[in-house]
């Protein structure tokens, strides 16, 4: 079984910064793609940022404020988010596209971080 852990959530104000961690721990063949989800109070769940092949993708919102990156050795994927907003208060969650041994592609979740920004 792979069990995905996430760390680094938090208060912080407006304009502060964050980094939140995600080590994926199991067995498996490899991870095709990381990536971070959040869901806030009454909206539905989005995609923040994702990293497959080192080809990054990111929500039109976050663009320039968040970076994601990844630990291929540590089955590690990163979120810094800097500048952060009021409109960034939400439950982060992670994610990953585990290969199976058996060759298949299964996909994993977190049980989430909050980060809320407030003054």
């Amino acid at each position: 079984q792979v069990q995905l852990v996430e760390s680094g959530g938090g208060l912080v104000q407006p304009g502060g910064s964050l980094r939140l961690s995600c080590a994926a721990s199991g067995i498996m063949l490899g991870i095709a793609a990381m990536g971070w989800y959040r869901q806030a109070p009454g909206k539905q769940r989005e995609l923040v940022a994702n990293i497959s092949g080192g080809i990054t993708n990111y929500a039109d919102s976050v663009k320039g404020r968040f970076t994601i990156s990844r630990d291929n050795a540590k089955n590690t994927v990163y979120l810094q988010m800097n500048s952060l907003k009021p409109d960034d208060t939400a439950v982060y969650s992670c994610n990953a596209r585990i290969i199976a041994t058996t060759g298949r592609r299964m996909d994993f979740w977190g049980k989430g971080t909050l980060v809320t920004v407030s003054s």
